[in-house]
C-alpha cells in the first residue's frame, strides 16, 4: 500500500503564516467595538472638547452656535468637572462655566455665566467610547421661557485623549 509522501512546504509560506497568525488577534482587536462607558472619571473628561448646538428641529450638520469647553478637575468635588466654556451666540460670544459628570451613563452639566446663577442644565450620555456627549441644553428653572430648548455634541479634541 502506498502512503502519501508528505509535500514540503516552501520557507516562504512557513513566513507568511507566521505574519498571518501575528497579525490576526492585532488586526481584530483593532476592528472591535470599543465600549462606552457609564462613568468617566475626571481625569477622562479632562481637556478640551469641541461644541455644536443646534435647535431640537436642526442638525449637528447646521449648528446655530459653536464653541470650546476646557474641563478640569473641579477645585471642590471630587469625581466632578468645572470647565471654562466659549461659544458663538446671535452678535456676539458668550462664556461661561460648565460643571458637573458623567455617572450610570448619564452626563450631567450645570452652566453659570456669572458662576452663581444656573442658566442651562445640560443632560446627555457618552457616545463613541466615551469621546463624545450627545444631548440637551435647557433653559434652568426660572429663566426666561422662550430661551430655546438645543441640542449638543461635545467631541473630544484630537490630541487630548
Amino acid at each position: 500500500m502506498n502512503q502519501p509522501s508528505s509535500l514540503p512546504i516552501p520557507r516562504a509560506a512557513w513566513l507568511a503564516a507566521a505574519c498571518f497568525a501575528l497579525w490576526l488577534p492585532t488586526a481584530m482587536a483593532q476592528t472591535q467595538a470599543c465600549e462606552t462607558p457609564t462613568f468617566l472619571e475626571p481625569a477622562r473628561l479632562s481637556g478640551l472638547w469641541q461644541l455644536s448646538l443646534w435647535p431640537e428641529n436642526g442638525s449637528a450638520e447646521r449648528p446655530v452656535s459653536t464653541g470650546a469647553v476646557l474641563f478640569e478637575r473641579h477645585p471642590e468635588y471630587e469625581g466632578s468637572v468645572r470647565g471654562r466654556l466659549k461659544r458663538t451666540d446671535t452678535g456676539n460670544d458668550r462664556e461661561a462655566l460648565l460643571s458637573g459628570d458623567v455617572v450610570d451613563g448619564e452626563a450631567n452639566f450645570d452652566e453659570s455665566a456669572d458662576g452663581v446663577a444656573l442658566d442651562a442644565v445640560w443632560i446627555g450620555e457618552p457616545a463613541a467610547c466615551g469621546l463624545e456627549l450627545r444631548g440637551t441644553r435647557r433653559p434652568a428653572d426660572g429663566r426666561p421661557s422662550d430661551a430655546p430648548v438645543l441640542n449638543f455634541l461635545l467631541k473630544k479634541a484630537p490630541g487630548w485623549r
